[in-house]
């Protein structure tokens, strides 16, 4: 299975569900999606979990809610999967909903949003889209 699609769906099924925080298997790539998720203000926090047992680690997602109970991430999807990848310039990143969606890329200098991406001219995959 697909890690990133694995992070994505959930953070989406437990979102629905109202959840307080999630656990994810642990990867850098993960790690750094979720760091942009929070610089962005999509999630309220995360911290990454090593315990005896499990070498590998855990990320403990701290999801976000407004004061009505109403969750930040209204969607998330993956663009780029396996089975077909999907690269593209930094002219060429797409603009979702109007600009009120963030588009997370995998460039040559990181993990990073593509307004970051566009003002430092590199383009790279595109991972997933989040409004």
């Amino acid at each position: 299975m697909d890690p990133i699609s694995d992070l994505l769906t959930r953070i989406r099924n437990s979102n629905v569900r109202q959840k307080d925080r999630v656990d994810v298997p642990m990867s850098k790539l993960k790690m750094e999606v979720v760091r942009v998720l929070k610089d962005e203000g999509f999630i309220a926090n995360f911290k990454s979990l090593y315990n005896g047992t499990n070498k590998r680690g855990t990320i403990r997602v701290f999801l976000k809610y407004s004061p009505t109970k109403e969750s930040v991430i209204r969607g998330i999807k993956r663009v780029s999967k396996p089975g077909l990848r999907v690269y593209r310039s930094h002219t060429d990143i797409p603009r979702v909903r109007g600009g009120f969606a963030v588009t997370i890329l995998s460039t040559s200098q990181g993990v990073m949003t593509d307004r970051q991406a566009k003002e430092k001219k590199v383009g790279g995959e595109i991972l997933c889209q989040v409004w």
